[in-house]
């Protein structure tokens, strides 16, 4: 059971037309979260469920995404380097087909330089190290601001952005580095400072997720490959914790984890980790979303976790939000979140997985990213 459950009672009675936003502590606004919890709880399960999966697609392939939406998957994660000309009016037709219109989000990675999608739509901008090395956080936070506004005229209303990871690298990301050119920079007070300026900048148009918690500068590879470690935990509090402190400081909506494990704290990939969501939730006080790294990653599939059960188990440690794989087809895509969904229904049913962790990992979801009002009870 998740240490940091909601207010109980008097919250749940009011009624909400306050719009989702950050605060202080990186919570959504308390009164939209209890009443999108209100909400949820009265869906069936398989939907509960539903709103904690992303399903990932070709931006190209996006008109064949209607199943999706009518399933109620709680967002989409676009690749893809180029975006059809119709798609914002495509993705505002599938935000209609959504059980009862609570939209989902729809994301993509906007980090900049060789991370970049849809160069279509969002002109073109540097690398994070490229950035954090000519730039002022102001200026940054102006580049983030424009990439916001372009991704959001598209429909787009998430970036997994920005990096916070600390690591001074000026190496192409690849098998060895996650990192490198995605990092602002390897002194932790300039990515903190830069990397909030950019999650700023993004956030008064879009959702954005700041990762990859608690920081993936200098791991002893990229997770994509397979196993990885990060920097011991008593370093990490002193380099690559600190942007996220600062970004939760400063009204972080939404944390990816990372999928290394980190020696001192936990064995376990941070996606599947109780003692990192414990780091993030008690220690950081963040209340917002927690998104998981892919759990297509070789780091999960290591663990002989297929996603369904890797899915399961990133619940039961407290993240809200499912990602997986890259998209070879609609139709793989559709079939996976559907085996996810219903090795989730499975655990509910067999009692090892909270149904009340199910529910307020889904509610976090459904605040995030939409204006929830909830009836005041009769009497």
């Amino acid at each position: 059971m998740r240490t940091w459950r909601l207010l109980a009672g008097s919250l749940l009675a009011v009624s909400s037309s306050v719009a989702a936003s950050g605060d202080a502590n990186g919570t959504t606004d308390a009164t939209n979260l209890a009443c999108a919890t209100q909400v949820v709880s009265s869906w069936p399960l398989s939907q509960i469920a539903n709103e904690t999966i992303v399903v990932p697609v070709n931006a190209m392939n996006i008109g064949a995404m209607a199943p999706a939406a009518r399933a109620g998957y709680g967002g989409m994660l676009l690749f893809g380097s180029t975006a059809p000309a119709s798609m914002p009016t495509v993705i505002a037709t599938l935000q209609r087909e959504r059980p009862a219109r609570y939209p989902m989000m729809v994301m993509t990675d906007e980090e900049g330089g060789g991370v970049m999608r849809l160069t279509n739509v969002v002109r073109p901008f540097p690398w994070a190290q490229t950035m954090g090395k000519n730039a002022t956080a102001e200026q940054i936070g102006r580049i983030a601001l424009r990439v916001g506004r372009e991704l959001s005229a598209a429909g787009v209303n998430t970036d997994l952005a920005p990096v916070l990871d600390v690591d001074g690298r000026a190496d192409f990301p690849g098998a060895a580095n996650p990192d490198g050119l995605r990092s602002f920079s390897g002194a932790p007070a300039i990515a903190a400072a830069d990397g909030t300026a950019f999650m700023d900048g993004l956030s008064k148009s879009v959702t954005a997720v700041v990762k990859h918690f608690p920081g993936l500068g200098y791991a002893t590879r990229n997770t994509d490959y397979g196993p990885a470690a990060t920097l011991s935990w008593s370093k990490l509090q002193r380099t690559g914790l600190v942007p996220f402190k600062q970004a939760i400081a400063d009204g972080a909506q939404a944390v990816m984890l990372s999928n290394a494990h980190v020696p001192g704290l936990s064995p376990l990939p941070s996606s599947l980790s109780p003692a990192v969501v414990k780091v993030l939730r008690q220690t950081l006080g963040f209340q917002g979303l927690i998104v998981t790294d892919s759990l297509s990653s070789g780091a999960i599939s290591a663990l002989h976790l297929a996603e369904p059960a890797a899915s399961v188990e990133a619940l039961q440690a407290g993240a809200d939000l499912i990602l997986f794989g890259s998209p070879t087809s609609v139709a793989k895509s559709l079939a996976l979140a559907g085996r996810i969904s219903n090795a989730i229904v499975a655990a509910v049913n067999d009692g090892s997985l909270d149904q009340s962790t199910l529910i307020e990992a889904a509610a976090q979801v459904l605040a995030t990213n939409a204006t929830v009002s909830c009836p005041v009870p009769a009497g």
